[in-house]
């Protein structure tokens, strides 16, 4: 059997890999990606080397009057950016934000890692099995004893069965057969906020580099540039279960876990003011609401968020509340009071925050 998935939203599932400013030079609305070795194997026959040794050395992006040559001629591959809006913006941008996160590749070309679609199913499966009572056992046993590296961990294997009998094991996928670039794009992306405006009404933000206040205006908001598999681009690979009675509640289970992250992404566009992204969303929920019992709507990579990866419904829930403030780095957040996560990564579509990234259809055939 194999599995079919094609992109909802644009969509990186990484390798953690990043294009630094002296990796690539912009040109003609694209990244081209420099062949550093041809380069080099050229500038060694003549007096230029040193120079451009110097230039990766202590340049935070390479000077395009003295090497934009590079771009048009010595290329490995030339990314576009999904709108001639966002070159402006890059060409605004300090060097440490325009480090590129790049999809995971082979010798072969990009390919979809079959941890990201099975990671994805297993917080699925798990959203569907935990309860009310799960999250109180769990905040009660923390606030009894110290709190765990992995307090989930437990709970986890309670509903999905220990080592030897997790019914995660009656599905298997492959990594995905490798893909063409030409489905990918140059995504520009800004990170939303709320800000409070009194008795339960919220302003949008957007963040600022750290040490300023959020910014209200989008351009003042620290930019952040991706490769991305844009919507409509589809990986496919082997897929291996035991029955597909299992597969269906699977699936069933990330499509009610897709329901409830959609529903909370609504109301936050809602909130805010932030009327296509709200467009997008009701358009993700009819496609899960209209999936068949061989498909399923996944959210996974880079980018979705804390909703993405956690198997809890209501972040509001007092219990698992009780839980973050054990843990350091949400315990601010916390304690503002303020809906839980505040902030969103958000895609810019044709210059206008439109999506939210890594939404995705899973089929079977």
């Amino acid at each position: 059997m194999k599995y079919r998935v094609t992109c909802l939203t644009p969509t990186l599932v990484g390798d953690g890999q990043k294009l630094a400013p002296i990796d690539y030079m912009v040109w003609k609305d694209h990244v081209n990606v420099l062949d550093q070795r041809r380069i080099f194997r050229l500038l060694s026959k003549g007096p230029r080397l040193e120079g451009y040794l110097t230039q990766l050395k202590t340049a935070d992006k390479l000077d395009f009057g003295s090497w934009g040559g590079f771009a048009q001629n010595f290329a490995g591959r030339r990314i576009p950016f999904e709108h001639t809006s966002s070159v402006p913006v890059w060409e605004r941008s300090h060097s440490e934000n325009l480090f590129i996160p790049t999809f995971a590749t082979s010798p072969l070309g990009p390919y979809l890692p079959a941890t990201a679609i099975k990671g994805a199913l297993r917080t699925g499966a798990v959203f569907e099995r935990w309860s009310e009572n799960t999250l109180r056992e769990l905040a009660s046993r923390i606030e009894a004893d110290r709190a765990p590296r992995n307090p989930a961990a437990k709970a986890e294997d309670a509903v999905l069965g220990g080592h030897a009998g997790n019914r995660m094991k009656r599905v298997a996928t492959a990594d995905s057969a490798p893909v063409t670039y030409t489905g990918m794009r140059i995504y520009l992306l800004r990170t939303s906020t709320m800000v409070a405006r009194g008795a339960g009404k919220f302003d949008l933000g957007w963040k600022s580099p750290r040490g300023t206040s959020d910014a209200r205006r989008i351009d003042d908001s620290t930019p952040v540039f991706a490769e991305m598999a844009a919507p409509g681009m589809v990986f496919e690979g082997l897929w291996k279960e035991t029955s597909p009675q299992d597969r269906q509640k699977l699936f069933q289970a990330s499509n009610s876990f897709a329901i409830s992250q959609i529903q909370r992404h609504m109301a936050y566009a809602e909130a805010t003011g932030l009327g296509r992204l709200a467009e997008t969303l009701n358009r993700l929920e009819k496609r899960v609401l209209g999936a068949a019992n061989d498909s399923c709507v996944l959210s996974l990579g880079w980018g979705g968020g804390m909703l993405s990866k956690i198997s809890v419904g209501d972040t509001a829930d007092p219990s698992y509340r009780s839980i973050l403030r054990h843990v350091s780095l949400y315990q601010k957040a916390v304690q503002t009071g303020l809906p839980f996560p505040k902030t969103r990564r958000i895609v810019f579509e044709g210059g206008h925050p439109a999506s939210l990234p890594g939404w995705v259809l899973l089929e079977i055939s």
